[in-house]
């Protein structure tokens, strides 16, 4: 069951990629990447992590527009990906990249002095 469970992970994550990308005409929706899907064990809820390139603005007006399109992208996720149930989607900002670039300069700055 864990296998199924990560292969529809898998595939929930490239097709709302590229649903996102190709098929969403809302100017909210800034430079996007979906960096992560998790399932929860019955396959009733799928939480999409995602990251935003951009200004704190660009982020706010970004998860607006992710939370505005969450019916039609399960709509059409449901024409592409054929399960019993299509999860309902919760969107949630990872910004570990950030965190992991500021760490990077502080030790830069400290291996420089």
């Amino acid at each position: 069951m864990k296998y199924r469970k990560y292969r529809i992970q898998d595939q929930l994550q490239e097709e709302i990629s590229i649903i996102i990308q190709r098929e969403l005409r809302d100017p909210g929706i800034g430079f996007v990447t979906i960096l992560d899907v998790k399932m929860s064990e019955d396959l009733r809820l799928a939480k999409v992590y995602y990251s935003v390139y951009g200004s704190e603005d660009d982020w706010q007006k970004t998860k607006e527009a992710l939370e505005r399109s969450k019916g039609y992208i399960k709509f059409l996720l449901g024409k592409r990906i054929r399960i019993k149930y299509m999860p309902d989607l919760a969107f949630f900002p990872d910004r570990s990249y950030e965190k992991a670039l500021k760490i990077e300069q502080i030790l830069s700055k400290k291996k420089d002095d």
